[in-house]
Order: structure tokens, then C-alpha cells, then sequence
């Protein structure tokens, strides 16, 4: 059984899963603070629609999900400005239609919306050398882009009307970092899903919350500790024969829930 870990499909599984961990963390923690888990899990059900129309008119399946993701994201935040619905009435609406929409179109594209279940749950182990430049080219200018806007979206994140006082232009903030969102999803379609990756945006965001007491070290915390649930998922993948991306996910649960039986850092 140790022989699968000197594979080259688990070693491609690895540094991919590594890429998208790495990344997740720090973009989680805004999730977490920013109280937008719903939000990421509505563009990540998005996203599907996007692979189904990649589909249906024969181009990239990332771009698909990506330029979906971000027509959401404005159709939200105009929505929301107008004071339309509720922000949670919103989110519930757009979600659940979009991954409806997707599934249908996947579904008259292909025959059968089965046959791309691994868009939903992710499907790491058969990554290529192509994809594993992708992750790790998109994780570098997602991460780039976030240390660009950092302090700005710590200032909004901790008050909003101040930082709008001394200057931040709050919705072009908003809208970078909705953006990054899109990113993370498009990129991370074939690692745990469409369906998981607000999981592993927010599971180990809100574990290393309890460990750390600043956010910078948060980040660190939190890409660590999604770093680590890679590792576990994949070796519970290889070695009880489980599937790959939500067993990423259920290890992340596993730690957060050993981080409750830590005091939280003050």
C-alpha cells in the first residue's frame, strides 16, 4: 500500500491539493470574518452553471466557472445595494437557482449530469501535469492579488464605515475580493468540488481562529491547517479506498473539532 504515495498521480495530487490549501487559508479567514461563508458557497453552486455552458458552446470549463461566479457576484451586490431582499433571502435564492441551472445544463450538454459528478465533489487524484501548473499559477496571483488588498480588507473587515472614512473605496474592495473568490473556485474545481470548496474556504479559517490572536498569523494558522487536511484526506483516499475530495473536507472537520478542546487564543 506505501508503494501508491511514490505514484505520480498522488505526488500531482499532492502539489495540487498544496496549491489550493495554501491559498484557501487566507482567503477563508476574510470569509470568516467578513461573515460570507453563504456568500462563497453561492458562487462556488454558480460556478456549475458556468462548467455547463463551458460545455454547451466548447470553451474553457475554468472560464466558464469563473466569468459565472463573477456575474453572480455583481448581480448580487446590485441587488443588495437596491435593498431588493434580504441579504440571506438573496444568497438563498441565487445559490440554490444557479446549482439547479448548472446541473440541467450539464445534464442536456452531456445526457447525463452524472457523468461530471467529479465537478461537485472534486476529483484530485486524476489531475495532470497541466493542471498542477494551473492551481499553482492561479494560487500565485490569488495570493498576490490578497497581499495587494490586505490592509484594506482587514480595515473593512474590522469596521466598515471608518474605513470608508479615511478614504478606502469600499466597494472596489468588495468587488477584488469577490473576485478572488471566483478565482478560488474555478481553480479548485477538480480538487474537492464545486459543492466543498467553501469547506475548505471556511473549516480551517475558523479552526485556526481559536489558535491565533492575529490576523496575520491567522492566515499562516489557517493555510497550515488546510495544508494538513490535504495530506489526511489523501491518505485516507489511498489507503480506505474513500473519495478524495470530501474526505479532504471531513478531515478538516476532525480538526476543527480538536481545536474546540483547545482554549480559544485571546
Amino acid at each position: 500500500m506505501l508503494d501508491i504515495l511514490t505514484q505520480p498521480f498522488f505526488q500531482r495530487a499532492l502539489l495540487a491539493g498544496l496549491a489550493i490549501a495554501s491559498v484557501a487559508g487566507p482567503v477563508g479567514c476574510f470569509i470568516v470574518w467578513r461573515r460570507m461563508a453563504y456568500f462563497g458557497e453561492t458562487l462556488a453552486h454558480s460556478g456549475l452553471f458556468g462548467v455547463g455552458l463551458g460545455l454547451l458552446l466548447g470553451f474553457s470549463l475554468t472560464l466558464g466557472a469563473v466569468a459565472t461566479a463573477v456575474a453572480v457576484a455583481l448581480l448580487l451586490m446590485l441587488m443588495k445595494s437596491q435593498r431588493i431582499l434580504a441579504t440571506d433571502t438573496l444568497l438563498g435564492i441565487l445559490s440554490h437557482s444557479s446549482l439547479a441551472l448548472g446541473i440541467v445544463t450539464v445534464g442536456l450538454v452531456t445526457g447525463s449530469a452524472g457523468d461530471h459528478m467529479d465537478l461537485l465533489f472534486g476529483d484530485i487524484l486524476t489531475v495532470n501535469w497541466k493542471d498542477v501548473s494551473v492551481v499553482w499559477a492561479g494560487g500565485a496571483a490569488v495570493l498576490l492579488i490578497l497581499g495587494f488588498l490586505w490592509r484594506d480588507l482587514i480595515a473593512i473587515s474590522v469596521h466598515e464605515e471608518l474605513a470608508q472614512a479615511e478614504g478606502i473605496s469600499v466597494k472596489r474592495v468588495e468587488l477584488g475580493f469577490v473576485l478572488l473568490i471566483a478565482l478560488m473556485t474555478a481553480i479548485s474545481m477538480k480538487i474537492v468540488g464545486l459543492l466543498l470548496i467553501t469547506a475548505l474556504l471556511v473549516i480551517p479559517a475558523a479552526a485556526a481562529r481559536r489558535l491565533t490572536n492575529s490576523p496575520e498569523a491567522m492566515a499562516l494558522a489557517a493555510a497550515a491547517i488546510a495544508c494538513v487536511v490535504v495530506v489526511m484526506g489523501l491518505m485516507l483516499s489511498a489507503f480506505a479506498n474513500a473519495i478524495t475530495g470530501p474526505a479532504i473536507v471531513l478531515a478538516a472537520g476532525l480538526l476543527f473539532v480538536l481545536t474546540l478542546l483547545r482554549p480559544q487564543a485571546s
